[in-house]
């Protein structure tokens, strides 16, 4: 079973409607500058820069300086992560509900005892 990451970061960065936006965003555009991100979201550059401040420590997105811009990427390693932790998730709760149909078709099988 995967690991959950030690810190919550990881999942206290992804619970920001406006952050999830940004991932969204570099999921389809990778690489894209600062301002490239604040154009297609509407939002104020400062507010932008801050959200990729704290996607940035939880090692969501990557940096890179290209000249004067900074150019934010998705980091693929930490989103799986992620996914592992949901699929995780996702592999149990399919068990147990293939254990909970089974028993009712196994119920549904069995002759009534009920009087006619």
């Amino acid at each position: 079973m995967p690991r959950v990451p030690a810190t919550s970061d990881v999942y206290n960065a992804i619970a920001d409607p406006r952050r999830r936006q940004i991932i969204d965003l570099l999921s389809r555009q990778r690489g894209l500058a600062v301002g490239a991100i604040v154009l297609a979201l509407g939002l104020a550059q400062p507010a932008v820069s801050k959200h990729l401040g704290v996607l940035r420590e939880a090692g969501i997105v990557t940096v890179k300086k290209l000249g004067q811009s900074r150019v934010y990427d998705l980091n693929l390693d930490q989103l799986r992560t992620i996914q592992d932790w949901v699929r995780t998730l996702e592999q149990h709760w399919e068990g147990q509900l293939d254990r909970i149909r089974a028993r009712a078709e196994q119920r549904a099988s069995r002759p009534s005892s009920t009087p006619e």
